[in-house]
């Protein structure tokens, strides 16, 4: 049987109650990582730096409960019968529409309150944005819980240490590494942007830009995933991918159509 064995405790280490993971670790410089990059994106789009920092407060706090929460929905058949358990955030378990939807709110709710543009804000934050998911992958790839389906692929995980998170019919056996495929297309989606930024003048087209590559990628690589079926033989995030590519396709259409006729009347 061919394949990487991640035989690496999830666990760094313990101190009384308290426990460090992997997984835990990699989502703190993930923000960290995130923050940065939006301060610095922010010298060119015009965004502070005293603003990025009072945002990624909300958008932070927002984002984590909006993941867990998304999370605990998908997965109620399991949290219904261990309640306890869906405070338990270190263990892994946060689902990027979620955050996405959550972190969404709290910005929208930010620029209307700050009187600032949504747009221009959120277009700050992608390059971030994207660096912090990669990082973020990194931890489910020592946790386990981010799993594809079987394969005999050479590069298949096999997770041979018990305290991985990956259900007991995958334990041992090579699955597709599905973390490193979605760090790969993040990676791709962050140079296609980088270099279309030059060219998009409209406040959010960045940031739409951003979730029509990224929800074009999950849907594609949702289809190795394994989980349950939703509707039409496509799972949860299937659908809300495409709902992703429709709307952000729908709204960047109409703002280059703005653009367009402001010019044309100016």
């Amino acid at each position: 049987m061919s394949g990487i064995l991640i035989n690496i405790d999830p666990v760094i280490f313990h101190f009384g109650v308290f426990e460090l993971r992997w997984y835990s670790l990699a989502i703190m410089l993930a923000l960290v990582a995130a923050l940065l990059i939006s301060v610095r994106q922010g010298k060119k789009t015009g965004v502070v730096s005293e603003e990025i920092y009072s945002l990624a407060v909300w958008v932070v706090i927002s984002g984590v409960v909006g993941a867990r929460l998304f999370h605990v929905i998908d997965r109620w058949d399991y949290y219904s019968t261990n309640l306890l358990q869906i405070w338990q955030f270190q263990q892994g378990g946060l689902a990027i529409w979620g955050a996405l939807a959550g972190g969404g709110l709290a910005l929208f709710l930010y620029a209307r309150y700050k009187h600032l543009s949504l747009g221009r804000l959120a277009d700050t934050l992608v390059p971030g944005l994207l660096v912090g998911q990669m990082i973020g992958r990194l931890g489910c790839i020592v946790n386990g819980d981010a799993y594809g389906a079987i394969t005999s692929l050479p590069w298949g995980f096999i997770y041979i240490n018990p305290g991985a998170s990956i259900p007991a019919e995958f334990f041992g056996v090579p699955t597709h590494p599905y973390p490193v495929y979605e760090i790969i297309w993040n990676a791709i989606s962050l140079a296609i942007i980088s270099r279309l930024g030059r060219h998009l003048k409209q406040d959010g087209q960045v940031f739409l830009s951003y979730l029509a590559l990224y929800s074009l990628g999950r849907f594609t690589l949702t289809f190795i995933r394994q989980e349950t079926q939703f509707f039409w033989g496509l799972q949860q995030a299937h659908i809300i991918a495409l709902l992703g590519i429709i709307i952000s396709l729908i709204l960047i259409t109409y703002l280059t159509h703005r653009r367009r006729i402001s010019q044309v009347l100016n």
